[in-house]
């Protein structure tokens, strides 16, 4: 992966990082609250799916500006020749549906940073990411059926699982808003801070995951992932065939010996 990778233009950017082990990912459109251009899409993809296969990566950092992400642009994409029957079902599945996929399945751990508006498709890939810090102010809103259409991106599996049936109705059904104080009390998110300390609360987080034990945190992310979908016994049996591979990492015996020594293990992701 590049050092500095950008895919610019009149439809906004996404301009990816490396920062030692952290890779730093930024959205950048404030004129449409940062809501996302097919380029765009397309610039998360390539970038994920190069950091799942980079070994010397220990941790993702998602971020926008005074926004964080408003949605699809739904009307760019819907602004062109009517398409042929099934475009939905071909074209999504490979685009935003993808990002959803590989930042829930990336055995790295992601953390987003929410200013602003998380919105549609915008609130779900803040919700997929294994953590999510936001500022006070920011509001988390699922518009879809405000715009007189059904969800998407994962937002009727991600809601009841965070928050329960009855929540994921007032949001998905209602359209009710979500201040990021309520968003943290009901498990929505990991963190609500105040709009000054928002970086420092995501720099202290990244911190910590990045200075882990990556690969037993990328693997107990898979086993969480698992377990949604499946039986106490599956998931005992999944977690066995993790731990064999952790057991084999130098973190592993780095963690022993560290605890032997009584002392602060020193993990270097391997």
């Amino acid at each position: 992966m590049s050092q500095e990778a950008d895919a610019a233009g009149a439809d906004g950017s996404v301009t990816v990082r490396r920062d030692g082990a952290v890779l730093r990912i930024a959205l950048d459109r404030p004129s449409r609250r940062n809501s996302l251009s097919q380029s765009m899409i397309s610039a998360l993809v390539e970038a994920l799916a190069a950091a799942a296969a980079d070994d010397s990566l220990r941790a993702v950092h998602i971020r926008g500006g005074e926004d964080f992400c408003a949605g699809v642009d739904w009307v760019a994409t819907n602004d062109r020749q009517r398409p042929r029957a099934g475009d939905l079902v071909r074209r999504i599945p490979h685009a935003a549906h993808r990002v959803i996929e590989l930042i829930a399945g990336i055995q790295l751990p992601v953390l987003c940073s929410v200013r602003g508006w998380a919105a549609g498709f915008g609130c779900n890939l803040a919700l997929a990411a294994d953590f999510t810090v936001a500022a006070t102010d920011a509001v988390f809103w699922e518009p879809f059926v405000d715009r007189g259409f059904s969800p998407d991106s994962g937002a009727t599996w991600l809601l009841p699982r965070l928050v329960g049936l009855a929540r994921a109705r007032r949001m998905l059904l209602l359209g009710e808003k979500v201040s990021a104080r309520d968003a943290a009390d009901w498990g929505l998110i990991h963190q609500a801070v105040g709009p000054s300390q928002l970086d420092d609360a995501a720099e202290d987080l990244l911190e910590r995951l990045a200075s882990g034990p990556t690969v037993a945190i990328g693997l107990t992310k898979q086993a969480l992932g698992f377990g949604h979908d499946a039986t106490l016994s599956q998931t005992m049996t999944q977690e066995l065939f993790n731990l064999e591979l952790a057991c084999r990492t130098a973190d592993f015996k780095e963690g022993l010996e560290a605890f032997r020594q009584r002392r602060g293990p020193k993990f270097q992701g391997r």
